[in-house]
C-alpha cells in the first residue's frame, strides 16, 4: 500500500485552482501571433511565490517558455509535466461568453484554452505547488515546462527546446495532453480513461483543380471552383471502414474485460460502439476534413485555379503515400491533383511502452477514484508535443485526468470551449496523486 498522503484542504485548493485558471484564461495567447510571454510570467510568478526555482527562456520576440524545478534526492530520474501556453484563435462573435473572460457559469469555466490546454496546465501547476507545500520526500525531480507555439507546429516551443535546450529534457517520464477520461462510451454513461502512448500522423493534403477562366456573365462548363466543390462533397460522403488491427487488440480486450463490449468477435457491434463518439471513431480511422478553400480573384471572373486543404490524420500502419493514393483513387478524377501540403520527409510516430512504473501508478490512482473505471492504453488523435519527446527515448503519455463529457471534448478548437468546475477539481486531485506516487 502507498504511504498515507499528507492532509490537504481540498475545498481551499479547488477554490485557489479555479481562481488561477480564470486569470490564466484571461491572458490572450492566440497563436498566431502567439505572444505567450505574459502567460509564462504568470505561471512562473505562482511557482516563484512558493519558493520553486524558475527560468524564463525567450524562443522568439514576445515568446517565452517557463521551466521550474522541484528537486528530489536523485535516486530516480525526473518526471516532466509538459503543457503549452498558446491557444488557437477565436471567432468571438460566435461565442456565448467572452472567449478571454474566464467566465464561470452554471458549473462551467468558459474560455479559449479551458480544455486545450490551460486547464491541464493548471492541474500540473498545482501538482507541483502541492508537492512543495507538503514537503514530499521526492525521489525524482519534478520538472514543470510550459512552452509556446504548440498550436502552429512547435517551432518556437517544444521543437525549439529539443534543438536548443536538451538539458531541460533529462527526464524518464513525461505527461502532457493527448487523451483523457471519457464520461461515455457507445452512447452510454461510462468511466473510460484513455492514456495516449503515441499519436496519429498528420498528413494534410492539397487538392488542386484547374479549369478554363472566363467572364462570369456567360454559361461556363469548365469551372474549377465547381469541380473542386463537387470533389469536396464527394469526400465528405466517403464512408470508410474502421481499422481494427493488431494495435487495437489490447484496447478492445480491456473494453471487453470492463464489460463495455460483449464480444471481441462481433465486428459490427464493435464498429457501432466505436462510431458512437467522434473521439473513439477517430482513433480507429484515417480522418479527413476540409479546413481551407482558396478560390477566385474577382466576383465576375471564373477562376482558372481552385485549391483546398484537407486535414488528414493517419492510424498506425498507414503511410502518407499510400493514403494519398487511396484518396486519389476515390476521387477518380484526373483533373483533380492530390499533393502533400508539406515536403518534409515522413516520420512514423514513436510509441511509448505501457509496461512502466508511471502506467502502474496511473491505473492504480484512477481505479481507486472510480471502482468501475476502465483504463486503456491508446493513441492521441491529435498532434501533441509528446511527438518530439518519444524519439528521445522519453516515456511520454498523453493524459488529462478527468472525465470529460462529449460536450467538453467537442470544445477543442471550437466555440464556447469549457471545462466543468467538477472536472477541474478532479483533475487537480488526480494529477497530484499520480505525481506524488510516481515521485516518492
Amino acid at each position: 500500500m502507498p504511504d498515507a498522503p499528507p492532509e490537504i484542504d481540498w475545498p481551499a485548493v479547488h477554490a485557489e485552482a479555479l481562481d488561477v485558471l480564470v486569470r490564466y484564461l484571461q491572458i490572450d495567447t492566440s497563436n498566431p501571433p502567439g505572444r505567450e510571454a505574459p502567460a509564462a510570467r504568470f505561471l512562473g510568478s505562482l511557482l516563484e511565490a512558493a519558493g520553486i526555482e524558475c527560468e524564463y527562456v525567450a524562443t522568439a520576440p514576445e515568446r517565452e517558455l517557463v521551466v521550474a524545478l522541484l528537486r528530489g534526492d536523485g535516486s530516480k530520474r525526473a518526471l516532466l509535466l509538459g503543457n503549452h501556453t498558446d491557444v488557437v484563435p477565436v471567432e468571438a462573435e460566435y461565442w456565448d461568453a467572452p472567449p478571454f473572460g474566464g467566465v464561470v457559469r452554471d458549473g462551467r469555466i468558459y474560455g479559449r484554452g479551458a480544455i486545450d490546454m490551460k486547464g491541464t496546465g493548471v492541474m500540473q501547476l498545482f501538482a507541483m505547488l502541492l508537492a512543495r507545500r507538503a514537503g514530499l520526500p521526492l525521489r525524482r525531480d519534478i520538472v514543470f515546462l510550459a512552452v509556446p507555439d504548440e498550436e502552429v507546429g512547435s517551432d518556437y516551443g517544444m521543437a525549439w527546446v529539443v534543438a536548443n535546450r536538451p538539458d531541460l529534457l533529462d527526464v524518464e517520464f513525461a505527461l502532457n495532453e493527448g487523451a483523457s477520461g471519457m464520461a461515455d462510451f457507445g452512447g452510454e454513461e461510462a468511466r473510460l480513461f484513455a492514456v495516449a502512448l503515441t499519436e496519429k500522423e498528420m498528413c494534410p493534403l492539397r487538392l488542386t483543380t484547374v479549369g478554363t477562366p472566363g467572364h462570369a456573365s456567360r454559361p461556363h462548363a469548365d469551372n474549377s471552383a465547381v469541380r473542386l466543390a463537387e470533389t469536396l462533397a464527394k469526400l465528405a460522403r466517403w464512408d470508410r471502414s474502421l481499422t481494427l488491427g493488431e494495435g487495437a487488440r489490447d484496447y478492445l480486450e480491456r473494453l471487453h474485460a470492463g464489460g463495455m463490449i460483449a464480444s471481441l468477435d462481433d465486428r459490427a457491434t464493435i464498429e457501432r460502439l466505436l462510431r458512437a463518439s467522434p473521439d473513439t471513431q477517430a482513433a480507429f480511422q484515417n480522418t479527413l476534413n476540409v479546413t481551407m478553400v482558396n478560390v477566385g480573384i474577382k466576383s465576375n471572373v471564373i477562376p482558372a485555379k481552385s485549391e483546398a486543404i484537407v486535414d488528414c490524420r493517419l492510424v498506425p500502419g498507414q503511410t502518407p503515400e499510400a493514403w494519398r493514393a487511396e484518396v486519389e483513387r476515390y476521387i477518380d478524377d484526373a483533373r483533380v491533383e492530390v499533393s502533400f501540403v508539406s515536403n518534409r520527409p515522413a516520420t512514423r510516430p514513436a510509441v511509448s511502452t505501457w509496461d512502466t512504473e508511471l502506467a502502474v501508478v496511473i491505473e492504480a490512482v484512477v481505479r481507486e477514484a472510480f471502482e468501475d473505471a476502465v483504463v486503456v492504453p491508446g493513441l492521441s488523435t491529435v498532434g501533441t508535443d509528446n511527438r518530439f519527446l518519444r524519439p528521445l527515448g522519453i516515456t511520454s503519455y498523453g493524459f488529462i485526468p478527468c472525465l470529460l463529457s462529449q460536450a467538453e471534448r467537442d470544445g477543442f478548437h471550437a466555440n464556447n470551449e469549457f471545462l466543468t468546475v467538477d472536472n477541474l477539481n478532479m483533475g487537480v486531485e488526480l494529477m497530484y496523486e499520480i505525481v506524488r506516487r510516481v515521485c516518492t
